[in-house]
């Protein structure tokens, strides 16, 4: 068995996925299987420093036998599997309900990536969670959409609130393991790109401009403080805190925080 916390980190290629992976790997003394459709410079040159620590694995969330693969494999390889960090997922489409675009097909692939992939993972790692020597923990990475409803993001909105049930779900059926959602709040990574290049025509003009304002402003998050959050949370939340939904600021959070 590897003689230190093994902890899955999927969308691990950039982003708030590559700082999660990076804190484990520098600061918590943590293996990390990094899980993503792509496999960026960022990452290989993370490969380049932890060596055998770091596991990359290219494929995409939503094939399902791929994806369930990578992780049972990972467990198996490293004779445990600690944590599963459930950071991918997309925002399109950003429609209003009544644009022919937001169809149905258009929502099943949304949810396909956002919440039948997180269900996969859940399912793959399960077994090697319950037999964890720290308590296995599932950290999913939700959004304030969960409980908002910005205009435009219909299916974001459906699916990270499908997330948070799923965290409320695990935690209930599962009470030897802590599942946590987080709230990560607004990053500088693409999906905000993507927001402040599609989201004029749909989004109400107020909640757009805000986003277009805090990005010329530098306000958004640098990825590494939310990403310290989650990485500590991965290894050391408290059973107390499971099938919640938090803010990375909230006062729950706060002994997980980056260091001033």
């Amino acid at each position: 068995m590897y003689s230190t916390p093994v902890v899955v980190v999927t969308g691990a290629s950039r982003g708030l996925g590559l700082a999660i992976a990076s804190i484990l790997l520098a600061s918590a003394d943590a293996a990390v299987v990094a899980i993503s459709r792509s496999r960026t410079p960022e990452l290989n040159k993370l490969a380049s420093v932890h060596g055998h620590a770091l596991r990359i694995v290219q494929c995409s969330a939503t094939d399902a036998p791929t994806f369930t693969q990578a992780i049972t494999s990972a467990a198996q390889d490293f004779g445990r599997l600690d944590a599963l960090v459930l950071n991918h997922g997309v925002l399109e489409p950003i429609s209003r309900l009544e644009n022919p675009v937001n169809n149905a097909a258009s929502w099943a692939s949304h949810f396909d990536s956002n919440v039948f992939s997180f269900v996969t993972a859940i399912q793959a790692s399960l077994p090697s969670l319950r037999k964890s020597p720290i308590g296995g923990r599932v950290i999913f990475v939700s959004s304030g959409a969960a409980v908002g409803a910005v205009c435009g993001w219909g299916a974001y909105n459906a699916s990270k609130a499908a997330v948070n049930s799923i965290c409320r779900t695990l935690a209930s059926e599962e009470n030897n393991i802590t599942s946590v959602a987080i709230r990560p709040g607004k990053i500088d990574t693409a999906m905000q790109g993507d927001i402040r290049a599609g989201g004029s025509e749909h989004m109400d003009r107020p909640i757009y401009d805000s986003f277009v304002r805090e990005h010329t402003e530098g306000k958004l998050l640098p990825p590494d403080v939310p990403g310290h959050v989650i990485a500590k949370l991965a290894l050391y939340a408290p059973a107390e805190l499971s099938g919640k939904f938090l803010s990375w600021d909230s006062e729950e959070c706060r002994p997980f925080s980056k260091p001033a």
